[in-house]
C-alpha cells in the first residue's frame, strides 16, 4: 500500500477490509502483549487478587476518574465494603459517604443496586457471562468486558477511552466516538484485533498503552510498539486523532442556596432525590431569593452539560422555619456532625470554608 493511499485510508475502507497490510491481529496483539511486559502497570490494588467484586469496583471508579485519584478511594471503599454481599446490605447513605469526592454520584448509586441485584438474583455470585453482566444497573458493553477478561481472563473485548484512542489513531478512524457510526466501527475494530487467549494481559496493556505512550496531548511516538502500523503517526496526523466532539455551548444556571441555622446553631439540610444532579445527597436548600436576604457567599461548579454560578444566603422564611418534622429528606444537623454525611463536593467545601470562618 503506497504512502499516499494510506493518507487517504477512510474508516470506512478500513472496516470493510481488515487489510493485514495494515497490520494483522497477530501482530497487533504479538506487539501489545510485548509492552505490557515491560511497561504494563501490574501492582494496582484491584490486580491483587482480581475477583470480579474487585475489579468492578476498581472499573466503575476509573470511569471519568484517573488511577492515581482512584487509588485511596478504592482502598477505604474495599476496607469498609469487602464483598458484594457487605455492598448491598450498607445503607446508600454510607456507600454514598465513602463516594464523594469521586463526582459523578450515579456511579456510586448504580454499584450499591447491582450489589442487591446480584444478591437477590445470583445468590452473591457475580454472574458468569457476558450478557448476565451487562443486564446490571450501570454497566454497559465495555466494563461488563473488563471485568471478565480481567478477572476471570474472558476472550471479551473492552473498549474505553484510551482504548479508543488507539484505534482512532492506528487505524484513522474518522469521526468523534460519541457518535453511533464511528463508535461501531471502533467496536468492531476492537473484537478483531482483541486475540482469544491471554486477553486479560491484552486489555491492561491496551489501557496502560492509552494512558502512557498514547496519551491525548503529548503522545511519545517514538516509543509507542505500534508506531509502524499506525497511521496517524506515519502521516503526521497524530493530533488530529482521535477527532474532538464538536464544541458546543455550555449554559451558565444561576441558583441560590438557603444556610440557615436554628437557636441550637443546627444547620437546615434536604436530601436530594435519589436521581439527577447529585442524587441522594444532602445538600443546602434551594430557595428563591428574597429582598431581605443576607448574602452568606457564593461559589462556581462545573458539571458535563453546564455551568453553575451559585449563591448563599440567609433570609427569613415564611412561614418562619422553627421546627422541622425529622425525616428522609429535610432535617436540621449539628455543625460538628457534617463530616458524617455524604454531601457534593462543591457545598462541602463551601460549608467548611463558612464555618472554619466563623470559628476564627
Amino acid at each position: 500500500m503506497s504512502a499516499s493511499r494510506q493518507s487517504s485510508i477512510s474508516s470506512s475502507e478500513i472496516k470493510a477490509s481488515r487489510s493485514p497490510s495494515l497490520v494483522s491481529p497477530k501482530v497487533f496483539a504479538r506487539k501489545v502483549l510485548a509492552f505490557y511486559q515491560k511497561h504494563g502497570r501490574k501492582d494496582l490494588p484491584w490486580q491483587k487478587n482480581p475477583t470480579p467484586y474487585r475489579v468492578w469496583v476498581s472499573e466503575v471508579m476509573l470511569q471519568q476518574t484517573q488511577v492515581k485519584t482512584v487509588i485511596p478511594y478504592y482502598r477505604k471503599f474495599m476496607q469498609r465494603f469487602p464483598s458484594i454481599k457487605a455492598l448491598a446490605e450498607a445503607p446508600i447513605d454510607e456507600v454514598l459517604h465513602y463516594w464523594q469526592g469521586l463526582g459523578y454520584y450515579s456511579r456510586a448509586r448504580n454499584l450499591h443496586r447491582c450489589a442487591q441485584t446480584i444478591v437477590e438474583q445470583w445468590k452473591g455470585r457475580f454472574p458468569n457471562t457476558l450478557a448476565e453482566v451487562e443486564s446490571l444497573p450501570g454497566i454497559g458493553r465495555s466494563t461488563a468486558g473488563a471485568i471478565l477478561s480481567l478477572s476471570r481472563g474472558e476472550p471479551t473485548a473492552i473498549l474505553d477511552g484510551n482504548v479508543k484512542r488507539v484505534l482512532s489513531r492506528v487505524f484513522l478512524v474518522d469521526g468523534w466516538y460519541g457518535q453511533s457510526k464511528v463508535a461501531k466501527t471502533l467496536w468492531e475494530l476492537t473484537e478483531t484485533y482483541t486475540p482469544k487467549e491471554n486477553t486479560g494481559p491484552f486489555n491492561q496493556a491496551m489501557m496502560d498503552l492509552g494512558a502512557s505512550f498514547c496519551s491525548r496531548s503529548k503522545p511519545q511516538c517514538d516509543m509507542c510498539p505500534l508506531n509502524s502500523h499506525c497511521l496517524a503517526f506515519i502521516h503526521g496526523k497524530t493530533q488530529e486523532y482521535p477527532h474532538k466532539k464538536p464544541k458546543k455551548d455550555i449554559p451558565t444556571k444561576k441558583q441560590t442556596y438557603l444556610l440557615t441555622q436554628n437557636p441550637g446553631g443546627q444547620v437546615l439540610l434536604v436530601k436530594r432525590p435519589p436521581s439527577g444532579i447529585w442524587g441522594g445527597l444532602w445538600c443546602l436548600p434551594e430557595v428563591n431569593r428574597s429582598n431581605d436576604s443576607t448574602l452568606v457567599g457564593e461559589f462556581k461548579h462545573t458539571f458535563t452539560h453546564f455551568h453553575l454560578l451559585a449563591e448563599v444566603v440567609d433570609q427569613p422564611q415564611q412561614p418562619p422555619i422553627e421546627k422541622v418534622e425529622e425525616n428522609e429528606t429535610l432535617a436540621w444537623h449539628n455543625v460538628a456532625q457534617l463530616d458524617e454525611l455524604a454531601f457534593p463536593t462543591p457545598i462541602r467545601k463551601f460549608l467548611n470554608a463558612h464555618f472554619q470562618q466563623s470559628e476564627s
